[in-house]
């Protein structure tokens, strides 16, 4: 019985999955900047109560996911060049 080693992934694969976590990993920097900026926070006493307070965190999350993948800040592609030249220097 031979045993192989898995195959490795697929370039266009990997970079699909490379882009996607940078992608993933700008939304999270961005939903912490967005949280800090105080979106999301009660803005007085006619706001949503506790409702709202409990749900502003993932409003605030949908809206970095929004921004990153129109672009964000290029904390992303930034990233992704990185990581490509890395991988590609093995």
């Amino acid at each position: 019985m031979k045993i192989t080693a898995p195959s490795p992934v697929a370039p266009p694969d990997r970079d699909r999955q490379l882009r996607e976590s940078t992608v993933a990993l700008e939304a999270t920097f961005l939903a912490e900047m967005l949280k800090a900026s105080g979106l999301g926070k009660a803005r007085g006493p006619f706001g949503g109560g506790a409702g709202e307070e409990q749900f502003a965190s993932f409003l605030v999350r949908q809206q970095a996911e929004q921004i990153a993948r129109a672009g964000g800040i290029g904390l992303a592609e930034t990233l992704f060049t990185a990581l490509m030249e890395k991988t590609d220097d093995r």
